[in-house]
């Protein structure tokens, strides 16, 4: 597939890193940190091409896609032990298929409502993020 010039996931630049952290690669997706962590372990698992929405995937891509964001998903549960785990697949001024992976904790932040984007209020030291991506990938 073609890379789009606009899409800060096709370009891997800047924008992209100001907002998150490399976990690592998976099947057909990348997996991200978010660098704002007011809902502990919050990931983005990214699709490999530049793809707007789900239904333009083959049933094999979108079994595979699935397969990566449900791996995100237990990893984040088996690392941090939320009481729920939300999923948003947004891109209405990115249109580069993702998921986010947001894990709730009853009694935190929007608990019982959906999760907020940037909430800009939670942010960790180099030490502090290395340790969270450490513990993900110990469970992928």
């Amino acid at each position: 597939m073609e890379l789009n010039k606009d899409c800060m996931y096709c370009m891997e630049d800047e924008r992209r890193d100001d907002l998150m952290i490399e976990i690592g690669k998976l099947d057909v997706s990348t997996v991200f940190l978010f660098k704002e962590q007011t809902y502990a372990g919050r990931c983005n698992v990214v699709y490999k091409d530049h793809v707007k929405e789900l239904f333009e995937l083959d049933q094999d891509e979108l079994a595979a896609f699935m397969s990566d964001v449900k791996k995100v998903a237990a990893a984040v549960d088996k690392a941090f032990h939320p009481d729920k785990i939300n999923y948003g697949a947004y891109g209405d001024t990115l249109h580069h298929l993702h998921m986010h992976v947001v894990p709730k904790y009853e009694g935190k932040e929007n608990w019982g409502s959906t999760f907020e984007m940037n909430l800009g209020k939670t942010y960790l030291s180099d030490g502090e993020y290395d340790e969270v991506i450490n513990k993900i990938k110990e469970n992928l």
